[in-house]
């Protein structure tokens, strides 16, 4: 009996040459779903590593996907460090949790191309003064206060660049610090102190930048902030939160949807603003900018660590 079965494939016949075209098809239609050559994704339930799947306007957002006929699952991660590896490894197909900064100082560290298709919003950090209601009123010689962290200071620094309080050598980057302060050029002095005394400090401080964290616990609104991060600045896009994927996955067509989808659905909006105290600042910057930021900041990462 073994040899009959052997033997009977080699009929050829018309019912062999339609299972063989079936066959021809199937192999077809799994490698454009599944292989190399897709683009869009289609019928495929597309992963994303975020941290705080909790949030509802998760939920909005998975509901305005389906209503685009995609399917997403939501993969949660409470540690920041594991929703780039993950990805990298392709246990995810996106993630949406981190800014450039941060995505940046990963590749550098890990030798990888993770890349951005789309920027979410920005949550910006705010100059705040018990002695002035803007900036304008604050005199020459005055001192400001920045945290004492590395990533906070710079950008703390950056933003009174920004506010027109101090000017820093080169236009600053990322890793600027005191010592970057042209003195002579800027019109307050600037003190680096811890970011939990930044706030309870402000009665003896003409302003102070205070880190997110801290401005409700020291009894302020973030509609107090008398100066902030401006989206638009160019110094505050490596601070812009992103969608990363792989770099082969950049033009996908499906992933580039859900970046849409997540810019412009009104409820998913209107859900990460009220998940953020409404500091969060939705952004819509051209991925071509989020790239070239990303270019610069790795490069400014790997420099600092020669």
């Amino acid at each position: 009996m073994s040899e009959n079965i052997i033997e009977a494939p080699k009929r050829r016949g018309p019912l062999y040459a339609i299972i063989a075209a079936v066959v021809a098809v199937l192999v077809i239609a799994g490698f454009l779903i599944f292989g190399g050559g897709d683009s869009d994704a289609k019928g495929k339930t597309i992963k994303i590593g975020v941290v705080g799947a909790a949030d509802p306007y998760w939920n909005d957002y998975k509901k305005a996907a389906a209503d685009e006929g995609i399917k997403i699952k939501l993969v949660n991660f409470t540690d920041y460090a594991q929703p780039n590896p993950a990805l990298a490894e392709g246990e995810l197909d996106i993630n949406q949790f981190q800014h450039i900064v941060f995505l940046a100082d990963y590749n550098v560290a890990n030798h990888k191309k993770l890349t951005p298709i789309g920027a979410t919003a920005i949550y910006p950090l705010g100059l705040y003064s018990k002695k002035y209601d803007s900036v304008d009123e604050i005199k020459d010689g005055d001192t400001v206060a920045v945290p004492n962290d590395v990533s906070n200071q710079a950008r703390g620094l950056l933003v009174l660049q920004s506010a027109g309080l101090i000017k820093l050598k080169d236009g600053g980057t990322i890793f600027s610090d005191l010592s970057d302060v042209d003195t002579d050029a800027s019109k307050v002095k600037v003190k680096a102190l811890d970011a939990a005394l930044t706030a309870s400090s402000l009665k003896d401080l003409a302003a102070a930048i205070i880190n997110n964290d801290f401005v409700e616990k020291a009894g302020l609104k973030f509609s107090d902030a008398i100066a902030q991060d401006d989206p638009k600045d160019p110094n505050a896009l490596p601070y812009v939160n992103i969608f990363a994927v792989r770099p082969e996955d950049k033009d996908n067509k499906t992933y580039q949807k859900l970046v849409k989808i997540f810019q412009t659905d009104k409820t998913v909006i209107a859900g990460l603003k009220k998940v953020s105290g409404d500091t969060a600042v939705p952004v819509q910057t051209p991925v071509s900018d989020l790239v070239a930021s990303l270019k610069k900041v790795e490069a400014d990462t790997a420099a600092s660590k020669k």
